[in-house]
């Protein structure tokens, strides 16, 4: 006869089993009110439904940006255009009348300054005014020069505004060297003038030569005068011809053959003759040529009733 054992462990072995099993979810309780009743979750709103919530608010936001920026603004550029254009005219006119009071000035005032001597203050103004008919502004001060000038006596002029209404000349007279010819006058700068007063300048020494020779005789003549000065000599005349010769006439009646070549070279020769034997008697002296290669010829006064002698002192 069977006994039956009811072993513990055996009945044990689902529950083991149950445990290695996925556990069962678990109830989720649901929160209590105040009664003691259950509260219920209420959904969330879904995305579409917040985008339908938010849409209406939007749009109008939109709507009244856009018309607000559809209202016109205010501009106010046209009234700077008229008040530039006010201070251009202003302008305009303002420098009209100017233009036309300037025009209007007369010259009322003329300075003269200078060493005159030849020419009177009077004489220059009077010949000026002819050519201040356009008034102070449009006077032609190269015109005023130019007639300036044109007088006998004037070297060089020069005119000058002075504001509001004068003009200022101030004049360099003429400097005459020589006479050019029987009448007519060299400047320092060999420039030919001919004034109407020639008395007074009878004395200066006398130049003559061909057309077109003036600068090159005067700058002869102021060479000449420089060598003789220091031996006490002086030229009261001197010519040139149309071959080139110079000749020249002391201030003591001897005259002065040099010739157109070696000017240098033949004063030398002179001053060393006329220290050595011609300067205690050149009061006896008629002629003196230096147109020979190495020496002088010198020709002297002949007594009375007696041909004139001359000699030839060669110099090395």
């Amino acid at each position: 006869m069977g006994i039956a054992i009811k072993l513990p462990g055996l009945t044990r072995q689902p529950a083991a089993k149950k445990k290695a099993g996925k556990a069962p979810a678990r109830r989720q309780s649901k929160p209590v009110n105040a009664r003691g009743s259950r509260q219920e979750k209420r959904p969330t709103p879904t995305a579409n439904a917040q985008r339908k919530q938010k849409g209406p608010q939007t749009k109008g936001a939109t709507r009244r940006q856009a018309a607000k920026q559809a209202r016109p603004q205010r501009s106010f550029n046209w009234l700077n255009r008229i008040l530039v254009l006010l201070g251009v005219g202003v302008v305009t006119v303002a420098g009209a009348q100017a233009y036309l009071a300037l025009q209007a000035i007369p010259v009322q005032r003329i300075t003269v300054t200078g060493e005159l001597e030849h020419t009177q203050s009077a004489a220059v103004q009077d010949m000026v005014h002819p050519a201040l008919v356009g008034g102070f502004l449009w006077t032609d001060l190269g015109e005023v020069r130019a007639q300036l000038e044109a007088l006998p006596w004037i070297h060089q002029a020069s005119v000058r505004r002075v504001w509001p209404n004068a003009l200022e000349i101030h004049v360099i007279e003429q400097l005459p060297i020589a006479r050019w010819g029987d009448g007519a006058f060299l400047n320092h700068e060999g420039e030919v003038f001919r004034p109407s007063q020639l008395e007074a300048w009878q004395g200066l020494p006398v130049l003559r030569g061909p057309e077109g020779s003036a600068q090159q005789l005067m700058q002869t003549y102021q060479r000449l005068v420089d060598l003789l000065k220091p031996m006490g000599l002086s030229v009261a005349q001197l010519t040139i011809d149309e071959r080139g010769e110079v000749a020249a006439v002391l201030g003591g009646g001897q005259q002065l053959m040099i010739g157109g070549a070696d000017f240098l070279e033949r004063m030398k020769r002179f001053k060393a003759v006329y220290r050595s034997e011609l300067a205690s008697q050149m009061d006896r002296v008629e002629r003196i040529d230096l147109r020979y290669a190495r020496g002088v010829a010198v020709g002297f006064i002949a007594p009375a009733g007696l041909p004139a002698a001359a000699s030839d002192n060669e110099q090395a």
